[in-house]
């Protein structure tokens, strides 16, 4: 199992000392990956409306101040050796396929192909519209074509692709990737078109466990998730297998109540609960967990960083 930590590339932390300062030390104390998330511009995050946490407020403060997603992305490639780049994730309207399939590429090649494409449609109205050339509305079919209108990009020598969003003739978009045939796709979502869209292209299916609307906050809920995964998966001519699971975990807390469902919310209770969980995961089948450590503080995030490593990656 592959286990990451969110890059803080967001509110007070996101210095460029500090997001290099934290990318090393997770390299170094041996996190398999570490995660980018992706906004552009935001409305005022007082009002709620955040679909991952309870209150509908950002976890993170000051969320609205933060570095663009692919320009950090290559930048900390540059400031690590071997951690691999997960994208978690990247909005796929806020960019032009052409445009966003030569910057994913550009990473991929400058890294050593230590890039992983986490993607999603977006879930923002106001920052879709001042930030993407397509309606908000159709941001699922704008995802959907963008994707196909990427993987014609990345493996056809001359690329011919004609869509409804995008249209290239017969042109020369060299380098390819270094991985073959492309970057693995994380599909982010938690909903039946992101799990469908998983199921249909999809590497791994990468869900957040506290959307509001979709819980995958406890075992059984996340198991149901998968199986539920499974049949979409065959349903679209796959093998169930070839898509696996990511899990997110936007806070990890020692002190909680139970879920809705009843049972304990995920790497919630004792740091052996957490370890229990993380192991219970792995059986399950789930291939890679992060963790979030930002706030405002980076020397309490590198302390909890290196007692996590410390009391739960080293036990499983």
């Amino acid at each position: 199992m592959r286990i990451g930590f969110n890059l803080p590339v967001s509110g007070p932390m996101a210095t460029p000392a500090i997001i290099a300062r934290v990318a090393q030390l997770g390299e170094k104390l041996g996190f398999d990956y570490l995660t980018m998330t992706d906004h552009v511009a935001l409305p005022d995050t007082s009002i709620p409306g955040y679909p991952y946490s309870a209150t509908g407020e950002f976890y993170s403060p000051d969320p609205g101040h933060r570095v663009e997603q692919l320009t950090a992305a290559a930048w900390v490639a540059a400031k690590t050796e071997t951690i691999r780049i997960v994208l978690a994730v990247m909005v796929v309207p806020h960019r032009p396929a052409v445009i966003a399939s030569k910057m994913l590429t550009t990473i991929d090649v400058l890294s050593g192909g230590r890039l992983d494409i986490g993607i999603g449609a977006g879930w923002l109205k106001p920052e879709i519209d001042a930030v993407a050339t397509t309606p908000f509305a159709e941001r699922g079919a704008v995802t959907d074509e963008y994707l196909d209108a990427f993987r014609a990009i990345w493996t056809q020598d001359r690329v011919t692709f004609q869509g409804k969003y995008t249209n290239v003739q017969d042109l020369l978009l060299d380098p390819k990737p270094v991985q073959k045939p492309y970057p693995p796709i994380w599909v982010g979502g938690e909903t039946g078109p992101s799990m469908r869209r998983a199921a249909r292209i999809g590497d791994v299916w990468y869900p957040i466990g506290t959307n509001k609307a979709h819980m995958l906050d406890t075992l059984p809920r996340l198991k149901a998730g998968m199986a539920k995964l499974r049949a979409m998966t065959e349903a679209a001519g796959r093998d169930p297998d070839s898509v696996k699971t990511a899990y997110r975990i936007k806070r990890y807390a020692y002190e909680t109540a139970p879920a809705t469902d009843g049972n304990r919310p995920l790497f919630s209770g004792t740091i052996q609960n957490v370890i229990d969980d993380a192991r219970a995961l792995k059986d399950l089948g789930v291939m890679a967990l992060d963790f979030d450590f930002e706030g405002r503080d980076a020397d309490k995030a590198i302390e909890d960083m290196t007692a996590f490593s410390q009391n739960v990656m080293t036990k499983f």
